[in-house]
Protein backbone atom coordinates (compact mmCIF):
# COMPACT_ATOMS: atom_id res chain seq x y z
CA UNK A 1 0.00 0.00 0.00
CA UNK A 2 2.63 2.41 1.34
CA UNK A 3 4.80 1.23 -2.20
CA UNK A 4 1.89 2.13 -4.72
CA UNK A 5 0.80 5.45 -3.09
CA UNK A 6 4.93 6.88 -2.96
CA UNK A 7 4.69 5.39 -7.17
CA UNK A 8 1.39 7.29 -8.01
CA UNK A 9 2.40 10.32 -6.29
CA UNK A 10 5.97 10.24 -8.39
CA UNK A 11 4.23 9.66 -11.12
CA UNK A 12 1.61 12.36 -10.85
CA UNK A 13 5.15 14.53 -9.90
CA UNK A 14 6.87 13.56 -13.40
CA UNK A 15 3.78 14.62 -15.32
CA UNK A 16 3.08 17.66 -13.95
CA UNK A 17 6.85 18.83 -14.37
CA UNK A 18 6.31 17.60 -18.25
CA UNK A 19 3.22 19.73 -18.41
CA UNK A 20 5.01 22.57 -16.80
CA UNK A 21 7.56 22.23 -19.39
CA UNK A 22 5.46 21.38 -22.34
CA UNK A 23 3.91 24.66 -21.54
CA UNK A 24 7.11 26.85 -21.31
CA UNK A 25 8.11 25.56 -24.26
CA UNK A 26 5.04 26.50 -26.13
CA UNK A 27 5.13 30.03 -25.03
CA UNK A 28 8.83 30.34 -25.99
CA UNK A 29 7.82 29.12 -29.32
CA UNK A 30 4.89 31.37 -29.76
CA UNK A 31 6.81 34.05 -28.24
CA UNK A 32 10.05 33.56 -31.17
CA UNK A 33 7.23 33.40 -34.06
CA UNK A 34 5.61 36.42 -32.75
CA UNK A 35 8.71 38.54 -32.80
CA UNK A 36 9.67 37.14 -36.23
CA UNK A 37 6.30 38.32 -37.52
CA UNK A 38 6.52 42.11 -35.94
CA UNK A 39 10.49 42.10 -37.38
CA UNK A 40 9.01 41.54 -40.74
CA UNK A 41 9.50 44.77 -43.03
CA UNK A 42 6.31 46.66 -42.99
CA UNK A 43 5.02 45.81 -39.40
CA UNK A 44 5.17 47.09 -36.16
CA UNK A 45 5.41 45.49 -32.22
CA UNK A 46 1.57 45.68 -32.24
CA UNK A 47 1.34 42.69 -35.20
CA UNK A 48 3.89 40.93 -33.30
CA UNK A 49 1.60 41.21 -29.43
CA UNK A 50 -1.48 39.57 -31.70
CA UNK A 51 0.91 37.43 -33.60
CA UNK A 52 1.92 35.71 -30.37
CA UNK A 53 -1.36 36.63 -28.63
CA UNK A 54 -2.96 34.09 -31.31
CA UNK A 55 -0.71 31.48 -31.43
CA UNK A 56 -0.86 30.67 -27.71
CA UNK A 57 -4.49 30.93 -27.55
CA UNK A 58 -4.33 28.54 -30.29
CA UNK A 59 -1.72 26.49 -28.54
CA UNK A 60 -2.66 26.71 -24.87
CA UNK A 61 -5.69 28.96 -23.76
CA UNK A 62 -6.74 32.55 -23.78
CA UNK A 63 -5.54 32.81 -19.99
CA UNK A 64 -1.97 31.99 -21.15
CA UNK A 65 -2.10 34.54 -23.96
CA UNK A 66 -3.35 37.47 -20.92
CA UNK A 67 -0.46 39.50 -20.98
CA UNK A 68 1.58 39.95 -23.87
CA UNK A 69 4.13 42.62 -25.21
CA UNK A 70 6.29 43.55 -27.54
CA UNK A 71 8.71 46.23 -27.93
CA UNK A 72 11.66 47.40 -30.47
CA UNK A 73 14.92 47.13 -28.83
CA UNK A 74 18.76 46.82 -29.56
CA UNK A 75 20.75 43.68 -28.21
CA UNK A 76 24.46 43.73 -28.84
CA UNK A 77 24.42 46.66 -31.19
CA UNK A 78 21.32 45.21 -32.94
CA UNK A 79 17.74 46.51 -33.50
CA UNK A 80 15.63 43.25 -33.13
CA UNK A 81 11.54 42.44 -31.90
CA UNK A 82 11.27 41.19 -28.56
CA UNK A 83 8.20 39.88 -27.16
CA UNK A 84 7.41 39.19 -23.74
CA UNK A 85 4.80 36.71 -22.74
CA UNK A 86 4.03 36.65 -18.88
CA UNK A 87 1.91 33.50 -17.86
CA UNK A 88 0.69 30.99 -15.15
CA UNK A 89 3.13 29.00 -14.31
CA UNK A 90 0.97 25.55 -13.68
CA UNK A 91 1.20 23.92 -10.56
CA UNK A 92 -1.90 21.82 -9.93
CA UNK A 93 -3.29 20.98 -13.63
CA UNK A 94 -2.99 24.06 -15.36
CA UNK A 95 -4.18 26.25 -12.77
CA UNK A 96 -1.13 28.00 -10.60
CA UNK A 97 -0.22 31.75 -9.84
CA UNK A 98 -0.25 33.95 -12.38
CA UNK A 99 2.75 35.90 -14.03
CA UNK A 100 5.04 33.35 -12.54
CA UNK A 101 6.35 32.44 -15.78
CA UNK A 102 7.78 34.72 -18.45
CA UNK A 103 9.23 34.08 -21.75
CA UNK A 104 10.92 36.16 -24.14
CA UNK A 105 11.15 35.91 -27.65
CA UNK A 106 13.81 38.04 -30.06
CA UNK A 107 13.81 38.03 -33.93
CA UNK A 108 16.62 40.77 -35.96
CA UNK A 109 14.55 43.68 -37.24
CA UNK A 110 14.64 43.56 -40.90
CA UNK A 111 13.91 47.20 -42.11
CA UNK A 112 17.36 48.26 -41.15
Amino acid sequence: MLVGALVTVLFVAVVQLALAQHVRNTLVDCAAEGARYGALDGHDPADAVARARDLVTQSLSATYAADVSAVRTTLDGIEVVEVTVRAPLPVIGLVGPGGALTVRGHAYAEDQ
